[in-house]
């Protein structure tokens, strides 16, 4: 499976530079000189590979030169690139209570209780933090669960299994 770990927003510069978009929490070792990248187009399922020169922060974004990256023009043939890694290039957080959105992709979620409420399809991740996706067992809807200690206060990737206890009404169908 690819993650996407950037995202290609426009050129910057004449020599080549690249604002990319960060969707990784590791940019320093993702865009680190020397890692090479897979990129994918915007509109085309073809993959090019890619080896990081440099990158820097500035004004929020990382800027990033790619070798053989050498102008402008080369740069703007690239908006709208994806960079991805594979998911079995990732070793496992270092740290308990982080998870890659992969792995959280198609856990069993229940209630406190054990009552079923769905399968995790997808973790969208918004200005106000992370949610959960959940496609309800019961009619098929989607549910979105803020993915925080208080409402998920068990993630078992080893039983694939995610506890929730939400407050009253986040289940209810609107």
């Amino acid at each position: 499976m690819e993650l996407v770990v950037g995202r290609v927003a426009r050129s910057h510069g004449v020599r080549g530079e690249l604002v990319v978009e960060v969707r990784t929490d590791e940019p320093e070792a993702r865009f680190a000189p020397g890692a090479v990248l897979h990129g994918r187009a915007a509109r085309t399922a073809q993959v090019r590979d890619f080896t990081v020169e440099s990158a820097r922060e500035h004004s929020g974004r990382l800027l990033v030169n790619l070798v053989g990256v050498t102008d402008r023009t080369a740069a703007d043939a690239l908006r709208g690139m994806l960079f991805l890694v594979d998911s079995e290039e990732l070793g496992p957080s270092e740290d308990p209570d982080e998870f890659y959105d992969h792995e959280l992709e198609g856990l069993r979620v229940q209630l406190t209780d054990g009552t079923e409420v769905g399968i995790v399809t997808e973790v969208l991740h918004s200005a106000a933090g992370e949610l959960l996706s959940i496609r309800a067992a019961a009619d098929g809807r989607e549910i979105l669960v803020p993915f925080v200690t208080a409402i998920v206060p068990t993630v078992s990737i080893a039983d694939a299994l995610i506890v929730i206890d939400p407050p009253e009404g986040l289940l209810d169908p609107e």
